[in-house]
């Protein structure tokens, strides 16, 4: 699923930095709604990599360092953040249970689509940019599609297999452990500072995150079955975690010093 999800937003990050792109060639031939229609479609994995990259660890960097972004609880444009979110998530979960589905689809859409974004998204956009630049060379790799009994059990007991590349592995992995960082200190800072009005949305948006991808937590913790989360991933996104946050807090006692 990684590796053809990366190809695919590849393929449709090429058309959008092509001469064919619909922002350029698309209103020439077509009304500007349609033409949006087509670059949304084309551009939606970079916007997805970049909004999910920023949501997952900007706040969270932040929640560390005791820096309030969002609105106090009792502000009234707490509420407007409130309501986007809730509607946003309201709608969606309307549309899966409209198509007959239960919430666990939801929270499998939600998890898949974080998932997606920060691995897949992110490599197929660099991909696209690096070919565009020259650096890469277009190229075409057969993925397996022998049937593995292993991994057909795991599917069947709703289970991740994260049997895959390294690559692919490590930006899921990073972000998980940077948001379980700074929930658990941010909640013992809430705790002893009593600042739970100005940190409240950062510790629910880590929350979120780490509720909606449990299955990386319990893949990486958990299980002993051959689709977990191998140690040395662990390792290597413990360390780049680990230098994301050093380096992070320096820039921000920087900014604010």
């Amino acid at each position: 699923m990684l590796i053809q999800g990366t190809r695919w937003s590849s393929g449709f990050t090429d058309i959008g930095l092509s001469r064919f792109s619909p922002i350029i060639c698309g209103t020439q031939r077509m009304s500007f709604l349609q033409s949006s229609c087509y670059a949304q479609t084309c551009f939606f994995p970079l916007f997805y990599c970049l909004s999910l990259w920023a949501f997952g660890t900007i706040p969270q960097l932040c929640l560390l360092n005791g820096i309030p972004l969002y609105p106090q609880v009792w502000s009234p444009f707490f509420f407007v953040f409130l309501f986007i979110f809730l509607s946003d998530l309201l709608k969606h979960l309307y549309e899966v249970l409209r198509t007959g589905d239960s919430v666990g689809k939801l929270v499998y859409e939600q998890r898949l689509w974080m998932m997606k974004s920060v691995s897949v998204h992110t490599f197929g956009c660099l991909d696209s940019i690096m070919k565009r630049l020259g650096v890469r060379e277009a190229s075409f790799l057969p993925t397996n599609k022998a049937k593995d009994d292993e991994k057909t059990k795991l599917y069947q007991m709703g289970k991740f297999d994260f049997q895959t590349p390294t690559v692919f592995l490590v930006p899921m992995v990073s972000v998980i452990i940077l948001n379980l960082t700074s929930f658990a200190v941010g909640m013992t800072r809430i705790m002893v500072a009593g600042t739970w009005d100005k940190m409240f949305v950062q510790l629910l948006l880590a929350c979120y995150i780490l509720t909606m991808n449990y299955a990386i937590i319990e893949g990486m913790m958990l299980r002993q079955d051959k689709g977990r989360i191998a140690s040395p991933v662990i390792l290597l996104s413990t360390l780049l975690s680990t230098a994301f946050l050093c380096l992070g807090s320096g820039l921000l006692y920087l900014a604010y010093a």
